[in-house]
């Protein structure tokens, strides 16, 4: 083997395992927000690209993306905030909301057409439409909500709430076109930044408590 491949593989496996310990110490938080969520199946995967990302589905199957991790240079209290969060949407069976929130949209899009008679143009402008107008702000609470959950568990689980803030001040820096949030299907960064430094007096007392335990 190269040496430039070992060294690349040996650094996958160390965020790997980065990832499974920052995890295990998030799980245990979980009971607080839902009791059965402890019991759950969790698994933690890591997705080999320079993409930044990370997302979560119902059950407790997390992937995080190694561009995220490595682009970031991402501490273990920085990756438990993106942990953190999308552990939030899984407790909080987002995606499924979403899924289902789609489901229905399209089917009364198609109950309009065919009561309306309305052309492929005109449907597809009504598609984009309630897209803007419902799904989008959905979407933005779903990701505040879960930046609110993530932020309570990864106090919960030792880790400094201060790094959340941290994180997204990496984000913004690393995304130089940043669309405005009324377009957006997240929280702008700075917004983002702003409602976890508000909420982080709230958390702090369970950081505290977290190392004292």
């Amino acid at each position: 083997m190269a040496l430039h491949t070992y060294l690349r593989h040996s650094v996958l496996i160390l965020i790997a395992g980065l990832e499974r310990a920052v995890t295990q110490r998030l799980i245990p938080a979980t009971g607080s927000l839902r009791p059965d969520a402890p019991g759950w199946k969790w698994e933690i995967n890591t997705l080999t690209t320079e993409e930044m990302n990370a997302y979560a589905m119902p059950g407790g199957k997390i992937m995080v993306y190694s561009g995220l991790v490595e682009k970031l240079q991402l501490t273990d209290a920085e990756l438990a905030a993106v942990i953190g969060h999308e552990i939030s949407h899984a407790l909080r069976e987002h995606t499924r909301e979403r899924v289902s929130r789609a489901y229905a949209q399209q089917i009364a899009l198609a109950g309009l057409a065919v009561v309306t008679g309305a052309g492929q143009d005109a449907l597809d402008l009504a598609n984009q439409v309630a897209t803007v107008t419902f799904q989008l702000p959905h979407s933005r609470e779903q990701e505040s909500e879960a930046d609110m959950m993530g932020l309570e568990l990864m106090a919960r689980a030792g880790y400094d709430p201060e790094s959340a803030v941290h994180l997204w001040q990496k984000m913004l820096a690393a995304d130089k076109s940043n669309p405005p949030q009324f377009l957006s299907t997240h929280p702008s960064a700075p917004n983002r930044i702003g409602q976890l430094q508000a909420a982080i007096p709230r958390v702090m007392p369970l950081y505290r408590a977290a190392h004292q335990g």
